[in-house]
């Protein structure tokens, strides 16, 4: 058994694409890849802005579900040029995981992602109960 999740007012543009932005499935969630775009599907120009962004979405995604960063056992990073970028991504997932025990983490350089502005895209798993 499934049920799909959406952050408020973007049911649509996940729609548009076809498919959830999380799933629901027991007590686990497991959220489609969050990327740093704007309201309107426009990717954040500046790197470490762009990946905070990510971030946000990824909450976002969390929060419909009742979840929170906290809540996140699994991990996997797409990055673009991930060694020119990795310092302001690992600020921004320090901010997003501040604590200890860390969630498990796979970081995956690409050549490219589905948007060619686009450097980082973070999917997770996350234990609901």
């Amino acid at each position: 058994m499934r049920e799909a999740i959406f952050p408020a007012k973007q049911q649509s543009s996940y729609e548009a694409y076809g498919y959830s932005a999380a799933i629901k499935s027991g007590d686990f969630l497991f959220v489609s890849g969050q990327v740093g775009v704007e309201a309107d599907g426009s990717a954040e120009p500046d790197p470490a802005k762009q990946f905070q962004l990510a971030f946000d979405n990824l909450r976002a995604v969390l929060e419909a579900a009742g979840a929170s960063f906290d809540n996140v056992v699994d991990v996997t990073s797409f990055h673009v040029n991930m060694h020119q970028h990795f310092d302001d991504f690992a600020a921004a997932k320090q901010a997003a995981f501040p604590s200890k025990p860390f969630p498990n983490w796979t970081a995956i350089g690409v050549s490219s992602l589905a948007d060619p502005a686009l450097l980082l895209e973070i999917k997770v798993v996350a234990r609901l109960k």
